[in-house]
Protein backbone atom coordinates (compact mmCIF):
# COMPACT_ATOMS: atom_id res chain seq x y z
CA UNK A 1 0.00 0.00 0.00
CA UNK A 2 1.22 3.43 -1.07
CA UNK A 3 0.55 6.51 0.84
CA UNK A 4 0.50 10.01 0.24
CA UNK A 5 0.21 13.25 1.42
CA UNK A 6 -1.28 16.45 -0.01
CA UNK A 7 -2.60 19.95 0.79
CA UNK A 8 -4.43 22.71 -0.35
CA UNK A 9 -6.62 25.82 0.83
CA UNK A 10 -9.81 23.62 0.65
CA UNK A 11 -10.61 19.92 0.60
CA UNK A 12 -11.22 20.26 -3.46
CA UNK A 13 -7.77 21.47 -3.82
CA UNK A 14 -6.40 18.86 -1.81
CA UNK A 15 -8.05 16.16 -3.77
CA UNK A 16 -7.10 18.64 -7.33
CA UNK A 17 -3.65 18.73 -6.65
CA UNK A 18 -3.58 14.88 -5.94
CA UNK A 19 -5.42 13.87 -8.99
CA UNK A 20 -3.07 16.15 -10.99
CA UNK A 21 0.31 14.67 -9.72
CA UNK A 22 -0.71 11.22 -9.40
CA UNK A 23 -2.46 11.23 -12.72
CA UNK A 24 -5.40 9.55 -11.55
CA UNK A 25 -9.02 9.98 -11.79
CA UNK A 26 -11.28 11.41 -8.75
CA UNK A 27 -12.46 7.58 -8.18
CA UNK A 28 -9.23 5.96 -8.67
CA UNK A 29 -8.07 7.38 -4.93
CA UNK A 30 -9.28 6.22 -1.75
CA UNK A 31 -8.24 9.32 1.06
CA UNK A 32 -8.61 9.92 4.35
CA UNK A 33 -8.73 14.01 5.99
CA UNK A 34 -5.85 14.20 8.29
CA UNK A 35 -5.67 17.98 8.99
CA UNK A 36 -8.14 21.07 8.96
CA UNK A 37 -7.78 24.49 9.65
CA UNK A 38 -10.66 26.97 8.50
CA UNK A 39 -10.28 30.83 7.61
CA UNK A 40 -10.24 32.79 10.83
CA UNK A 41 -8.75 35.70 12.54
CA UNK A 42 -5.58 34.71 13.78
CA UNK A 43 -5.56 32.30 10.39
CA UNK A 44 -6.16 33.86 7.18
CA UNK A 45 -5.89 31.01 5.20
CA UNK A 46 -7.88 27.72 5.07
CA UNK A 47 -5.85 25.01 4.89
CA UNK A 48 -6.72 21.47 4.30
CA UNK A 49 -4.43 18.28 4.45
CA UNK A 50 -5.12 14.81 2.75
CA UNK A 51 -3.55 11.22 2.78
CA UNK A 52 -4.09 9.33 -0.01
CA UNK A 53 -3.91 5.46 -0.14
CA UNK A 54 -3.16 3.51 -3.45
CA UNK A 55 -2.32 -0.21 -4.35
CA UNK A 56 1.14 -0.43 -5.43
CA UNK A 57 -0.39 -1.20 -8.86
CA UNK A 58 -1.81 2.00 -9.13
CA UNK A 59 1.68 3.34 -9.46
CA UNK A 60 3.07 0.49 -11.28
CA UNK A 61 0.96 -0.30 -14.39
CA UNK A 62 2.39 -3.20 -16.23
CA UNK A 63 3.20 -2.52 -19.79
CA UNK A 64 1.81 -4.53 -22.20
CA UNK A 65 4.53 -5.59 -25.13
CA UNK A 66 3.45 -4.24 -28.54
CA UNK A 67 1.72 -7.57 -30.36
CA UNK A 68 0.55 -8.77 -27.32
CA UNK A 69 -2.68 -7.69 -26.63
CA UNK A 70 -4.46 -11.17 -27.80
CA UNK A 71 -2.24 -13.53 -25.90
CA UNK A 72 -3.33 -16.01 -23.85
CA UNK A 73 -3.10 -14.61 -20.09
CA UNK A 74 -5.01 -11.45 -21.43
CA UNK A 75 -7.74 -13.67 -23.17
CA UNK A 76 -8.13 -15.91 -19.83
CA UNK A 77 -6.55 -18.82 -21.16
CA UNK A 78 -3.84 -20.06 -18.53
CA UNK A 79 -0.50 -21.12 -19.58
CA UNK A 80 0.69 -24.44 -18.18
CA UNK A 81 2.12 -22.54 -15.54
CA UNK A 82 -0.64 -20.56 -14.61
CA UNK A 83 -3.04 -23.91 -15.25
CA UNK A 84 -0.44 -25.81 -11.93
CA UNK A 85 -0.86 -21.96 -9.80
CA UNK A 86 -4.68 -22.42 -10.33
CA UNK A 87 -4.95 -26.20 -9.47
CA UNK A 88 -2.92 -25.48 -6.47
CA UNK A 89 -5.12 -22.50 -5.09
CA UNK A 90 -8.40 -24.92 -5.84
CA UNK A 91 -7.09 -27.66 -3.60
CA UNK A 92 -5.76 -25.19 -0.70
CA UNK A 93 -8.79 -23.66 -0.45
CA UNK A 94 -10.80 -26.98 -0.47
CA UNK A 95 -8.47 -28.41 2.43
CA UNK A 96 -9.06 -25.06 3.99
CA UNK A 97 -12.64 -25.46 3.94
CA UNK A 98 -12.41 -29.29 5.36
CA UNK A 99 -10.50 -28.07 8.56
CA UNK A 100 -12.95 -25.76 8.91
CA UNK A 101 -15.76 -28.43 8.84
CA UNK A 102 -16.94 -27.53 5.25
CA UNK A 103 -16.97 -30.47 2.37
CA UNK A 104 -16.61 -28.23 -0.41
CA UNK A 105 -16.72 -27.90 -4.30
CA UNK A 106 -14.04 -24.93 -5.49
CA UNK A 107 -13.69 -24.08 -8.88
CA UNK A 108 -12.19 -21.27 -11.03
CA UNK A 109 -14.91 -19.03 -12.42
CA UNK A 110 -13.01 -16.14 -14.12
CA UNK A 111 -9.77 -15.59 -14.97
CA UNK A 112 -8.46 -11.42 -15.58
CA UNK A 113 -4.74 -10.15 -15.40
CA UNK A 114 -3.35 -10.32 -12.14
CA UNK A 115 -7.13 -11.68 -10.65
CA UNK A 116 -8.27 -15.27 -10.21
CA UNK A 117 -11.61 -15.89 -9.21
CA UNK A 118 -12.62 -18.74 -7.09
CA UNK A 119 -16.42 -20.50 -6.51
CA UNK A 120 -17.02 -22.22 -3.51
CA UNK A 121 -20.07 -24.67 -3.41
CA UNK A 122 -20.87 -26.12 0.07
CA UNK A 123 -23.96 -26.43 2.20
CA UNK A 124 -24.23 -23.78 5.17
CA UNK A 125 -22.69 -21.06 2.88
CA UNK A 126 -24.14 -18.10 4.85
CA UNK A 127 -21.82 -19.04 7.92
CA UNK A 128 -18.86 -18.78 5.37
CA UNK A 129 -19.91 -15.43 4.37
CA UNK A 130 -20.45 -14.18 7.54
CA UNK A 131 -22.17 -10.62 8.65
CA UNK A 132 -21.73 -8.09 5.87
CA UNK A 133 -19.02 -10.46 4.06
CA UNK A 134 -16.29 -10.47 6.78
CA UNK A 135 -16.11 -14.41 7.04
CA UNK A 136 -15.42 -14.61 3.15
CA UNK A 137 -13.14 -11.97 3.47
CA UNK A 138 -10.98 -13.13 6.13
CA UNK A 139 -10.82 -16.32 4.13
CA UNK A 140 -10.09 -14.50 1.09
CA UNK A 141 -7.12 -13.09 3.04
CA UNK A 142 -6.07 -16.46 4.15
CA UNK A 143 -6.12 -17.77 0.72
CA UNK A 144 -3.82 -14.70 -0.73
CA UNK A 145 -1.41 -15.05 1.70
CA UNK A 146 -1.13 -18.78 0.58
CA UNK A 147 -0.98 -17.55 -2.87
CA UNK A 148 2.24 -15.10 -2.08
CA UNK A 149 4.03 -18.44 -0.82
CA UNK A 150 3.01 -20.71 -3.98
CA UNK A 151 4.10 -18.26 -6.36
CA UNK A 152 1.30 -15.95 -6.68
CA UNK A 153 2.60 -12.64 -5.08
CA UNK A 154 1.19 -10.24 -7.94
CA UNK A 155 -1.99 -12.35 -8.41
CA UNK A 156 -5.05 -11.66 -6.18
CA UNK A 157 -7.26 -14.79 -5.37
CA UNK A 158 -11.42 -13.57 -5.41
CA UNK A 159 -13.38 -15.85 -3.35
CA UNK A 160 -17.21 -15.85 -3.66
CA UNK A 161 -20.02 -18.23 -3.27
CA UNK A 162 -23.54 -17.88 -3.83
CA UNK A 163 -22.97 -15.20 -5.95
CA UNK A 164 -22.56 -13.05 -2.70
CA UNK A 165 -19.96 -10.78 -4.25
CA UNK A 166 -22.70 -9.55 -7.14
CA UNK A 167 -25.64 -9.46 -4.79
CA UNK A 168 -23.33 -7.18 -2.48
CA UNK A 169 -22.51 -4.97 -5.28
CA UNK A 170 -26.03 -4.24 -6.31
CA UNK A 171 -27.12 -3.77 -2.83
CA UNK A 172 -24.71 -1.45 -2.22
CA UNK A 173 -25.36 0.46 -5.07
CA UNK A 174 -28.99 1.04 -4.30
CA UNK A 175 -28.46 1.78 -0.88
CA UNK A 176 -25.50 4.10 -2.01
CA UNK A 177 -28.28 5.84 -4.43
CA UNK A 178 -31.43 5.89 -1.43
CA UNK A 179 -28.83 8.09 1.20
CA UNK A 180 -28.06 10.26 -1.69
CA UNK A 181 -31.28 11.35 -2.13
CA UNK A 182 -32.09 11.86 1.61
CA UNK A 183 -29.48 13.51 1.77
CA UNK A 184 -30.07 16.07 -1.41
CA UNK A 185 -33.46 16.12 0.36
CA UNK A 186 -31.88 17.22 4.14
CA UNK A 187 -29.11 18.91 2.42
CA UNK A 188 -27.03 17.44 5.02
CA UNK A 189 -24.17 14.38 4.90
CA UNK A 190 -24.85 10.66 6.27
CA UNK A 191 -21.84 8.79 7.56
CA UNK A 192 -22.32 5.27 5.95
CA UNK A 193 -21.44 1.67 7.92
CA UNK A 194 -17.24 0.84 7.36
CA UNK A 195 -16.44 -0.85 3.90
CA UNK A 196 -13.09 -2.22 2.82
CA UNK A 197 -11.90 -0.60 -0.37
CA UNK A 198 -12.93 -2.41 -2.96
CA UNK A 199 -16.73 -1.31 -1.37
CA UNK A 200 -15.79 2.19 -1.30
CA UNK A 201 -14.94 2.27 -4.37
CA UNK A 202 -18.12 0.88 -5.68
CA UNK A 203 -19.77 3.95 -3.48
CA UNK A 204 -17.18 6.58 -5.13
CA UNK A 205 -18.10 6.04 -8.59
CA UNK A 206 -21.83 4.83 -7.93
CA UNK A 207 -22.37 8.77 -6.75
CA UNK A 208 -19.85 10.45 -8.80
CA UNK A 209 -22.44 10.75 -11.22
CA UNK A 210 -24.71 12.73 -8.72
CA UNK A 211 -23.44 16.67 -9.06
CA UNK A 212 -24.40 17.86 -6.24
CA UNK A 213 -23.10 15.11 -3.98
CA UNK A 214 -19.54 14.51 -2.66
CA UNK A 215 -18.22 11.12 -1.00
CA UNK A 216 -14.91 11.26 1.18
CA UNK A 217 -13.48 8.47 3.31
CA UNK A 218 -13.33 8.76 6.93
CA UNK A 219 -11.54 6.64 9.53
CA UNK A 220 -8.46 4.45 9.71
CA UNK A 221 -7.69 0.94 8.64
CA UNK A 222 -8.47 -1.44 6.04
CA UNK A 223 -12.35 -0.49 6.99
CA UNK A 224 -13.29 2.74 6.81
CA UNK A 225 -16.49 5.05 6.32
CA UNK A 226 -18.09 7.05 3.84
CA UNK A 227 -19.51 10.44 4.17
CA UNK A 228 -22.06 11.53 1.66
CA UNK A 229 -22.17 15.21 1.50
CA UNK A 230 -24.70 17.00 -0.13
CA UNK A 231 -22.81 20.17 -1.87
CA UNK A 232 -25.63 22.07 -3.84
CA UNK A 233 -24.83 22.95 -7.48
Amino acid sequence: MVVREFEGKNEKEAIDRAIEELGLDRNEIDFEIVEAKRPGILFRGGKVKIRVHMSEESEEEEQVPDGEEGSASRRGAPGASDSVFEAKMVEYTRKLLALMGFEAEVTVNFREEKRIGLDIEADGSAILIGKQGKTLEALQFIVNLAAGRMGGETTRIVLDTEDYRSRRERSLVRMANQVAEQVRRNHDSQLLEALNPFERRLIHTALARHGDIETVSEGDGLYKRIRVIWRGR
